[in-house]
């Protein structure tokens, strides 16, 4: 019985660290948290900025124009 437990226990924690992870990796993703994760990914054959660089990079790319409806 113990080890019946033990076992559905490892399966449960299993599927949930499965799934929690998935989620993770989707908020991280929509967040744009690993936004330097995927552009080192993409960047193999150059050599890559550095991360405080590349954040640089990306707020002056994205507030250097004119943002606004009118």
């Amino acid at each position: 019985m113990a080890k019946r437990l033990n076992d559905l226990f490892a399966t449960v924690l299993q599927w949930f660290y499965a799934h929690w992870r998935k989620f993770w990796c989707a908020i991280r993703q929509l967040s744009g948290d690993d936004a330097y994760e995927r552009y080192l990914a993409h960047h193999t054959a150059t050599t890559p900025l550095s991360r405080k660089e590349f954040f640089q990079h990306e707020q002056q790319q994205k507030w250097s124009t004119i943002k606004r409806c009118c």
